[in-house]
């Protein structure tokens, strides 16, 4: 049959994808759980009336396409799944294609027949939310707070008190984003190695005492080692939380979740510039500079949440109780169970290994070698760039623009607060409309015009139109959280995930270094060239994400013509003998 001969073509086929997961070199011993009370009022729910999501009814009805827009419409007795399909598979076949690893350490809440009710799951996303998502947020708000200070430090002429000039800055800028990239893989090694709750506290606590250190900054070359050491134990925090994110979130819900986690962020510029506001007007309080007083409080209130952290964050949704948490833990049976079931039908490649499970050498090259994810990696290292310098000097050119210290730093919230609101919208909407890339355009369509504007506006014009322009520019539709949820669910398999998420951060930060020379002192104050340079870029990225729109659609339809071309049997087979592994599988759909 030519659908066979095709299917024959894409590649040998040997071992079962089950034996894919029971291929572990290593066995993990799972904990023992203390008996816990059942949901009350569970058996009293008639089972007609109760949510029948298993992965056999998920599976046998076929998985959805992430770029197809589907309402379920059929009722339980139609053969609908009411849970919603899978965002990343569309295979048919049978659920033990899809059984987590043995060594998952969700396997005890594993029940492919396992059923419950809407109502139940509301009820527990939103302590999921109040649980998980708040305290990532507020460990986000730390890290923005100690790295982003140096914003309004600048405002209270730091860089004269230690005798530096703006190129000075765009080296320590420089030098922070570097090592914070380099320093992005071998966090998330390390953090998937040890667990996410036990590496994110370290890395708090020990940026924050460095953070406070910069009180005591002296000159270029003491200002240039506090970067570089920021840089280094900050980075590879974004892409660890992700991860932690992920055990918790479906696929559809984790945009929304990371949507909330950079609100965290903006906001911190809203709260730190009244922070700022009060603290630095301590210049001269014990013969201390208003920015020495900024690093040392702020960097004391980074080391008091990292304290926290370590002793809240549990290993995993399965694993809640501690003398902190509560010796109950957090979560019934029944709603571990809810977790577990849910996660796994939405992506079954999250439970393909241990949250504390490593990676080999071999491993990570699989995934670095996993050239679908590269033109993610490659927008990433451009989308930024052109709101980045007018962000990074909102508050320098404030100053110049004749504006005094304190009125900068309030004049900075209009911004944030824009900000906030366009990520938040456009974040609800990319998974209302289903379309990611194509905001990316709407993105570089609003940024466009304001960058030509600040380019050809007159030297004499309005600083009320300067301001109006760069608050835009600033405010800008943010869509990183729809770029990282899409990255990791077009992953395909954990490692590939761990590594992917890291990789696309680092991307981001080497924008950054490049976004940090684009300013530069004798291009001041209005920064014609570097204006002109970003104007080129914004051009080049619409193009960009029209680009990875076709490339993902284009991979979906090839892949869904050879698979609904075959027939069950063939469907079956593939199933049971593809060496294929994550994005590789035919089965697979990316998001677009």
């Amino acid at each position: 049959m030519q659908a066979l001969d095709t299917y024959k073509f894409l590649g040998p086929v040997s071992k079962a994808w089950r034996s894919l997961f029971h291929s572990q070199d290593f066995a993990y011993e799972l904990v023992a759980m203390e008996q816990k009370e059942p949901h009350a009022g569970l058996d009293a729910v008639p089972d007609q009336h109760r949510r029948r999501s298993s992965v056999t009814e998920a599976i046998s009805k076929g998985f959805e396409a992430a770029n197809v827009l589907r309402s379920p419409t059929q009722t339980l007795d139609q053969g609908q799944n009411p849970h919603g399909d899978s965002t990343t598979f569309a295979s048919k076949g049978l659920d033990v294609y899809y059984r987590p690893s043995d060594g998952w350490e969700g396997l005890h809440r594993y029940d492919p027949d396992f059923t419950w009710e809407p109502a139940e799951e509301r009820k527990l996303i939103r302590k999921l939310d109040w649980k998980i998502c708040t305290f990532a947020c507020l460990m986000f708000f730390a890290l923005q707070l100690d790295r982003g200070n140096i914003s309004q430090a600048l405002s209270d002429n730091m860089l004269k008190d230690l005798h530096m000039n703006t190129n000075d800055y765009n080296n320590g800028q420089t030098i922070f984003y570097c090592s914070f990239l380099f320093a992005e893989l071998p966090s998330q090694m390390i953090s998937k190695r040890l667990g996410p709750d036990r590496w994110i506290p370290v890395q708090m606590v020990s940026w924050s005492l460095v953070a406070s250190m910069q009180a005591f900054l002296n000159g270029r070359t003491s200002f240039f080692i506090c970067r570089w050491l920021l840089g280094m134990i900050e980075g590879g925090f974004i892409p660890d939380t992700i991860l932690y994110l992920s055990y918790y979130y479906t696929s559809k819900e984790l945009p929304k979740r990371l949507s909330f986690f950079w609100v965290a962020y903006q906001s911190t510029s809203i709260i730190s510039a009244f922070l700022a506001y009060g603290i630095l007007r301590l210049r001269g309080y014990n013969g201390l500079a208003g920015w020495q007083w900024l690093f040392a409080l702020e960097g004391l209130l980074t080391g008091v949440i990292g304290i926290v952290a370590a002793f809240y964050l549990p290993p995993s949704p399965y694993k809640t109780a501690s003398w902190f948490r509560g010796r109950k833990g957090w979560f019934s049976v029944e709603e571990e169970k809810i977790i577990a079931n849910r996660i796994l039908r939405d992506d079954p490649s999250k439970g393909d290994m241990h949250n504390r499970q490593g990676l080999n050498l071999t491993t990570l090259g699989d995934a670095l070698k996993d050239w679908h994810m590269w033109p993610l990696y490659l927008i990433g290292l451009s989308w930024t760039i052109p709101n980045t310098p007018p962000t990074s000097y909102l508050t320098l050119n404030l100053k110049a623009l004749g504006f005094g210290t304190f009125t900068t730093n309030l004049l900075t919230i209009p911004s944030s607060v824009l900000f906030i609101i366009q990520l938040l919208f456009w974040t609800w909407l990319s998974e209302k409309i289903n379309q990611r890339f194509l905001l990316g355009v709407v993105n570089g369509l609003w940024t466009l015009p304001l960058l030509i504007a600040l380019e050809v506006l007159p030297a004499d014009s309005s600083h009320w139109a300067r301001w109006a322009i760069a608050t835009l520019l600033v405010g800008y539709p943010y869509i990183h959280a729809i770029l990282v949820a899409i990255t990791s669910r077009n992953a395909g398999t954990v490692r590939t995930r761990t590594v992917a998420s890291a990789i696309y951060n680092m991307s981001v930060q080497m924008s950054n270094i490049i976004s940090s020379q684009i300013y530069r002192d004798g291009d001041k104050p209005l920064y014609r060239k570097g204006n002109a340079a970003l104007i080129a870029i914004t051009v080049y990225n619409i193009l960009m994400f029209i680009g990875l729109k076709i490339f993902y659609v284009t991979i979906n339809k090839r892949r869904d013509a050879i698979w609904n071309a075959m027939t069950a049997e063939e469907k079956e087979e593939y199933l049971s003998t593809t060496k294929d592994q994550g994005n590789k599988r035919l089965d697979f759909r990316f998001a677009s």
